[in-house]
């Protein structure tokens, strides 16, 4: 999660002006949230939305602050709405609620404005006058809505398989399929057949159509079980309660019916679920990290304050120093972290802030890199057995030719045998087609995906699946992904005799003015006594224990809760941390028991100025006690005594000797060289309370406590951390070894952010690596961004939009990029990104619609998993790809060459024949290779870009190889028969015999050539990891099982007969040849593969395929600005790599309620 300025998004202006004329200016494209038909209230929906995104005093003074909103909005900050209002009474103008010559539509004067070309797609359409009229506050429903988003009908099965179906390879095979069984029929009832022969030639062309209905039947189910397992991810108790005032009464009320003009209360722990304007309360602190990416609490103002303080400049008073940090704006999708109030409600359901980006989630998908090489591939496929029908066509058409002068037949028998030569010449292209490749990609990524959900990667877009085993980049988050996001205490120094913890090497030394603090030098090395934290507890006496466990119960605010059914402490993460340490390690009671049991006299609140807080407590012997926390550095200025020893059951304090002083700094400077934020704990003792010094003031403040912060005893020095991780350091060099690069993205300081990823391996400035902070790298030139990127390795103190020009520029320059998210801010960059990886844990419903996988467990290494099923994926295509058009190769070429070389033009294997050979046997391959688990060694090379051909060179070596071999042999036993094995072609059963070897020895070449096809690198081993996958076993058994039962009983069906085991042996030691054959091919040189490819470019003329839905470009759109900035994935629907049309006619499901 990224940063924004502290006061989450206020620009920063030199003397502060207020700027009515420009406040209430709809922004273009968002004209219709300011038109409202017969609006009985002062403001429209697009008046109130100018308030945020970015929050504006401008325009909240506008609108007439808080009292303009109530008269503007018919309610009242007190007793709130009427609990029986159906429509408000009497309407209400603009100018009886805004400031004297307030414009109501900002540069538009008071003219209503005209709506720009630009449409906004989040706007919605405008409701009728008599939308629910009569129920309760049907006019507000009716102009500002209700609660909930727009819920998007599920898609249903039919339309799932559909959409499925509309792919080109698919479409390639209905037409092959098509043309075969019309062909096939007229053979099987119009053609002439052998008495005792089957008629069967019908069965190829509805063979291809079970596979094409099973390729969408899986497809389909694979996309309804992915959105299931999404719309289960976010099943959460969406219809929660909240307490808003309704005539003058707190009421509970469901979250969807909230209203414009309710006053809502404010609790510790709340998540708001709408946006207003803070009304009063106390100690207000919010979280708005996930909807604005600002890190920091933010403390809210009283609406009436900021006014009055905005109204004072607009008389032309000089504003007051804190202009910038008054915000009274309370966000939907923010957290209430400490404090009580009430709220006015100004913005619901689509209109709201958290509202507005979840519409614009809506999305059409673009086909994924694997899509647009296998489309590229079926146009290649279509043109060279397009090609090869046609040159068989001619050839044989000629042959036909010249020996009609010699035929005698009839004009019928003639046309028959024109008509043979045309469906040898159609078989070419049924043949050329891979009819299991679809089958191949849906069984991978299907089976990848549910393999990935076991590694927590739930995959809700398959383009990621596909995409992230070529990443070239990660821009990881640094809190929760790398690290735990628990803040926790790792090393103490207790007075001077006890430490644990702290030991390490500093990772980035801190700068010589922070070490030699206050002109100390660097400090007298640390010479307390370092154990492990075990020791270190049973060291300390009970006295000792009893002091450390109240000095950090009652100087703190923070409290127990439950979060997500864990007993947790909620509040300040430092205070968190502390409170942790004297629970697990010190027996502390519970927290509110170690307040009650302390006798609390005074508070001083948490004071930024002076970076401490305190706590008064009276001790049973009547004496009082100041405890004090806060920065190190301030309260070991402070101290003149220490602690003697925390294991004597007395305690004793001795004198802070400057030596002591010193070795103090030293821990300090060596705890920040490591990455801790340091906590200093120190008491002092008085007689009475007040004392004399403070004149007898009750109420104190941290000004009032400095005049007795003084002649302290330091207690402890406390190291917090934030740790890592366990599997990340490990993770992040598996990213080396795959040529990932990764780079850290923060919203901690530089210093921080350099040092963990140092500790983490991602920082090397030693080879060049760069970290810079978000406002220096935004305001670099795109030339300079260029010029840097490539070297950046920590980007810190970054904002959403830092993150978003990151990965921009990183496409730009040719990256396939991931990022991690977990904010409702981080939603561009997720979106943008070619995988977005959003927070399962952690992650807002916005942040995990934007994204393409989510991470069940938050952790980095679980996008290493990711990485290596994405290339387990692509591989289990090439492989089943190498396998497929070697078979395809070979047999195009078998068919063309025996056609034209036989008498009849028939080819040596047979129509069914061909249909085991190119379909079934095939299909079986394709779940025997499309199963293949991840290697350890996947992540051993480097990743394929983008521009990477679908078959490399590599590749194409072994197809030819293997299909040179193929050809070889079975040519060889096709024309030798009677040469080379004895069998007398005159005798149709030894002919017979011999065809049916010829069959057995091509099955018997596929079979072993698909253990070969189990490595697409040029390592030996094709064994590796076979004994893992059990699906490879038994579907080489079912192979092998149905070749033996069809030479046995496949008979007149496969016009074969019965071999013996001579003739078996050989058939299987000829496809033998395969492995050393393979091996061979291997050690060849893939440069002289590469000097060897043709580079002659025959042009052949496009062929038009059919699509079912086309996408126009939009007039005067840039492809590469149209490609860059594309909306992410959707959620709730999946498609696979052969089925990216499906996707586009898709939106995303807005249903969930994101409350």
């Amino acid at each position: 999660m990224a940063d924004h300025d502290p006061q989450g998004n206020q620009p920063k202006r030199e003397g502060f002006k207020l700027n009515v004329n420009d406040a209430l200016t709809p922004d273009p494209g968002k004209e219709g949230l300011f038109k409202v038909e017969n609006n009985p209230f002062a403001y429209t929906p697009g008046h109130l939305a100018k308030l945020l995104n970015p929050k504006s005093l401008d325009a909240f003074y506008a609108l007439g602050g808080l009292e303009g909103l109530e008269k503007g909005l018919h309610t009242n900050r007190d007793t709130g709405l009427s609990a029986d209002e159906k429509n408000v009474d009497g309407p209400i103008a603009f100018k009886d609620v805004a400031p004297p010559g307030t414009p109501q539509y900002g540069q538009h004067g008071d003219n209503e404005p005209f709506a720009s070309g630009k449409h906004d797609a989040s706007i919605p359409e405008p409701l009728p006058l008599d939308h629910k009229a009569g129920s309760n506050y049907a006019g507000r429903r009716r102009v500002f809505r209700e609660n909930r988003l727009p819920e998007k009908k599920s898609k249903t099965l039919l339309q799932l398989a559909w959409t499925t179906y509309n792919d080109k390879v698919l479409i390639l095979l209905t037409i092959a399929a098509v043309v075969s069984l019309a062909l096939g029929l007229y053979q099987t009832f119009g053609g002439k057949h052998e008495p005792g022969e089957a008629k069967v030639e019908w069965v190829e062309g509805v063979a291809i159509m079970v596979a094409i209905i099973i390729v969408v039947l899986v497809g389909t189910l694979n996309d309804w079980q992915m959105e299931r397992q999404f719309n289960q991810l976010n099943k959460k108790h969406n219809d929660r309660t909240v307490k808003v005032i309704r005539s003058g009464k707190s009421v509970e009320i469901s979250v969807f019916d909230v209203m414009v003009g309710d006053v809502m209360h404010l609790f510790a722990g709340d998540l708001i679920p709408v946006d207003g304007i803070f009304i009063s309360g106390h100690g207000v602190k919010c979280d708005e990290s996930s909807a604005t990416g600002e890190s920091d609490l933010l403390k809210k103002t009283p609406a009436d304050e900021v006014f009055a303080a905005l109204k004072d400049i607009a008389d032309g008073k000089p504003p007051r120093e804190d202009i910038h940090k008054l915000d009274p704006f309370i966000i939907s999708g923010s957290k209430v972290n400490e404090g009580t109030g009430t709220f006015l409600v100004t913005a619901v359901g689509v209109y709201s802030s958290h509202g507005q980006i979840s519409m614009a989630m809506q999305t059409e998908q673009e086909d994924t890199p694997l899509q647009q090489k296998l489309n590229m591939l079926a146009d290649w496929i279509a043109k060279f057995g397009g090609g090869a029908a046609l040159i068989l066509f001619i050839v044989l058409f000629i042959k036909f030719c010249v020996q009609l002068p010699h035929n005698h037949e009839s004009a019928d028998q003639k046309g028959q045998t024109f008509l043979r030569l045309f469906i040898t010449s159609v078989t070419v292209v049924v043949v050329a087609v891979p009819e299991g490749l679809p089958l191949a990609v849906t069984l991978a990524l299907a089976f990848a995906t549910t393999r990935m959900m076991k590694d927590n990667n739930l995959v809700r877009v398959l383009k990621a699946c596909e995409t992230m085993g070529n990443a070239t980049t990660v821009c990881s988050d640094k809190t929760g992904t790398l690290t735990q996001n628990k803040m926790t205490v790792v090393a103490t120094t207790l007075g001077k005799s006890l430490s644990f913890g702290g030991t390490d090497k500093p990772l980035e030394e801190p700068d010589s003015d922070k070490v030699n603090n206050s002109a100390n030098g660097s400090g007298a090395p640390n010479t307390v006594p370092n154990m492990p934290v075990a020791d270190f507890t049973r060291e300390l006496s009970m006295t000792t224990k009893k002091i450390l466990n109240q000095a950090n119960a009652v100087n703190s605010t923070a409290f127990e809760g439950d979060d997500d059914g864990e007993k947790t402490f909620i509040g300040s993460k430092t205070e968190v941390a502390l409170l942790t340490f004297c629970r697990d390690h010190l027996g502390a009671a519970p927290v509110e028991e170690e307040r009650k049991n302390a006798d609390i006299v005074q508070v001083v609140p948490f004071d930024s100025k002076y970076k401490l807080m305190a706590t008064v407590v009276r001790l049973p012997n009547g004496k009082f006690r100041a405890y004090v926390k806060g920065a190190s550095e301030i309260l070991l200025e402070q101290c003149n005594t220490v602690i003697a020893n925390p294991n004597e059951d007395e305690l004793r304090t001795v004198e802070l000797t400057d030596a002591d002083r010193k070795m103090f700094l030293h821990t300090i400077s060596s705890y920040a060289g490591q990455t801790l934020r340091t906590i200093g704990s120190s008491y002092r003792d008085f007689d009475n309370w007040p004392p004399p010094e403070l004149n007898g003031h009750k109420e104190l403040t941290a000004d009032e406590f400095a005049k007795v912060h003084h002649d302290m005893t330091l207690v402890a020095i406390f190291g917090i951390k934030d740790p890592l991780r366990p599997q990340v350091i490990g993770a992040i060099k598996d990213c080396n070894r795959a040529g990932v690069y990764v780079r850290m993205v923060t919203g901690d300081n530089l210093l921080t952010g350099k040092a963990i990823a140092k500790e983490c391996g991602i920082y090397k400035p030693e080879e060049g690596g760069i970290a810079m902070e978000g406002p220096a790298f935004r305001r670099l030139s795109p030339e300079k961004l260029k010029e840097v990127v490539p070297h950046l390795q920590v980007l810190a103190r970054s904002s959403p939009d830092d993150k978003r020009i990151l990965v921009r520029t990183l496409k730009e320059l040719g990256e396939t990029v991931a990022v991690t998210g977990d904010g409702t801010n981080d939603a561009p960059a997720l979106k943008m990104a070619d995988i977005g990886f959003a927070m399962g844990i952690a992650g807002t419903e916005v942040a995990k619609e934007a994204a393409s996988i989510i991470l069940m467990d938050d952790n980095f290494a679980s996008i290493v998993k990711g990485i290596s099923w994405g290339r387990a994926v692509n591989d289990a295509v090439k492989k089943f790809l190498q396998f497929q058009l070697t078979v395809n190769i070979t047999a195009v070429a078998l068919t063309f060459i025996s056609a034209v070389s036989n008498d009849e033009e028939q080819s040596v294997l047979n129509a069914v024949q061909l249909l085991w050979v190119n379909l079934i046997m095939d299909t079986f391959a394709a779940l025997a290779l499309a199963t293949d688990p991840p290697s350890h060694t996947v992540l051993d090379r480097k990743p394929d870009r983008k521009s990477a051909p679908l078959i490399t060179i590599r590749m194409w070596k072994m197809i030819v190889g293997q299909a040179i071999a193929q050809l070889a042999i079975t040519l060889c036993i096709y024309f030798g028969g009677r040469s080379l094995l004895g069998y007398n072609m005159s005798d149709p059963t030894e002919s017979k015999r011999h065809s049916t070897f010829v069959f057995n020895t091509f099955v018997w070449l596929q079979i072993f050539n698909e253990l070969n096809n189990r490595r697409l690198d040029n390592k030996l081993n094709i064994f590796e990891g076979i004994t893992r996958n059990y699906f490879f076993w038994v579907i080489n058994a079912i192979m092998i099982g149905g070749q033996v039962l069809i030479i046995f009983v496949g008979g007149e069906a496969f016009k074969i007969t019965r071999l013996n085991g001579k003739e078996w042996g050989m058939s299987i030691g000829l496809g033998a040849i395969s492995i050393p054959w393979g091996a061979l091919i291997r050690k060849f040189p893939d440069r002289w593969a590469e000097a060897m490819k043709p580079h002659v470019h025959i042009p052949i003329p496009k062929i038009p395929m059919p699509k079912i839905f086309k996408r126009k470009k939009k007039e005067g759109e840039d492809p590469e600005k149209q490609r860059l900035e594309r909306p992410p994935p959707p959620p709730g629907r999946v498609h696979t790599g052969l089925r990216g049309q499906r996707a586009r006619v898709h939106s995303s499901r807005l249903g969930r309620s994101w409350s």
